[in-house]
């Protein structure tokens, strides 16, 4: 993708319809599937899907697959992530071989890995995969020309739709396509824009420092949203949507948000006041002491800031006194008798919960459904 020019798509858009965007589907179907029912998409409604809506996921096919179908049948529009360039894949040649062997020995799965399984090909057995992509391509046609055809960001009047975000100090189309797919942290660049500038990429969980909040991140100061819900990424993550009442609308307060996961939900049926204080300890900065290891938790002390919290045991990656873990935090939820909760994890503590996106601990008593 390095050195690639950005393909920019300048549509013209009904005036009069919903606009809902979706991005880092990441394969999970069910997620996808499950948002879409619960924003009552229809066929009417624009469809905008702002890029890796592939892998890391378990079906990165099948979702490629159903999103093709929405196309076909209504105004859906996606944008390339940097999980979705696996066209590119074509050009690497036998210099490739040995990252997609070690990709596929680690992932399992993914779209090249399942578009093998479909040819009756093993893929952890496979020593060159750039042998195989003719195949490839022959055996899927229709799905490589689609992935071809996308752009790396969507611009209207009032928007630009890009994955990962872009260098404002250039026009759009001058900026390359991994300026636009692989952009971390592209709220803290603190750039402003005339337009509204739509992304993902960065799940917003990693913005926060104290609390884990996963709803949509909508900035009027800088006129940048950020939709990334952590789904796939995080344990507690979800599918986030915004919601547009027409393409022309531009002030945030006729903006909605809507968010998909599958976690069950309970009543509250205590008070529970908020804690004195909280942690996240997340991805890229995760290394924790283990201070005391328990059966069930651990006592551990965060390595950089030496903050210490109880971690569930299991979200440990090794047994050693040195080790990274699952993102996790300490932060005690603010409820009323009554509020709605999301169960993530049951412990003898008490429960790892979700209210209204966002994520901590409830120690009261509950009544499900």
């Amino acid at each position: 993708m390095f050195g690639k020019p950005a393909k920019i798509l300048r549509p013209d858009l009904p005036k009069d319809r919903r606009v809902i965007v979706i991005s880092d589907i990441h394969g999970n179907l069910p997620y996808f599937k499950g948002l879409l029912e619960k924003v009552s998409y229809c066929r009417e409604d624009i469809l905008i899907l702002d890029g890796d809506f592939l892998e890391k996921g378990p079906d990165s096919l099948g979702t490629l697959r159903f999103i093709m179908e929405l196309s076909k049948a209504g105004a859906v529009y996606p944008v390339l992530g940097n999980c979705d360039e696996w066209q590119l894949v074509f050009q690497w040649g036998k210099d490739g071989d040995a990252h997609m062997r070690h990709y596929f020995h680690k992932r399992k799965y993914g779209l090249l890995f399942e578009m093998l399984c479909g040819m009756g090909i093993d893929p952890l057995s496979v020593e060159q995969v750039s042998v195989l992509l003719p195949r490839v391509e022959q055996s899927y046609p229709e799905e490589w020309h689609f992935l071809c055809s996308l752009p790396h960001a969507i611009e209207t009047e009032q928007f630009i739709f890009v994955h990962a975000g872009m260098d404002g100090s250039r026009p759009l189309e001058e900026n390359l396509a991994e300026e636009l797919t692989a952009r971390d942290a592209f709220l803290r660049e603190g750039q402003y824009f005339d337009k509204w500038v739509v992304t993902g990429h960065w799940p917003v969980v990693l913005y926060g420092e104290n609390i884990v909040n996963a709803n949509p991140i909508i900035d009027e100061e800088h006129h940048i949203i950020c939709l990334d819900g952590g789904c796939v990424l995080k344990d507690d993550g979800q599918l986030n949507a915004l919601i547009l009442p027409n393409i022309l609308c531009k002030e945030a307060s006729r903006f909605t948000c809507a968010y998909y996961d599958p976690f069950p939900e309970a009543e509250v049926l205590e008070h529970q006041d908020a804690g004195e204080r909280s942690y996240y300890i997340r991805w890229g900065d995760s290394k924790v002491q283990v201070i005391q290891r328990g059966e069930e938790f651990s006592r551990c002390r965060h390595i950089r800031t030496g903050y210490e919290m109880d971690i569930l045991t299991r979200y440990l990656f090794e047994e050693k006194e040195v080790t990274g873990c699952n993102d996790c935090t300490d932060y005690v939820l603010p409820l009323e008798k009554g509020d709605r909760i999301s169960i993530v994890e049951r412990t003898s503590r008490g429960v790892l919960a979700k209210h209204n996106g966002v994520t901590g601990w409830y120690f009261g008593k509950w009544k499900e459904g």
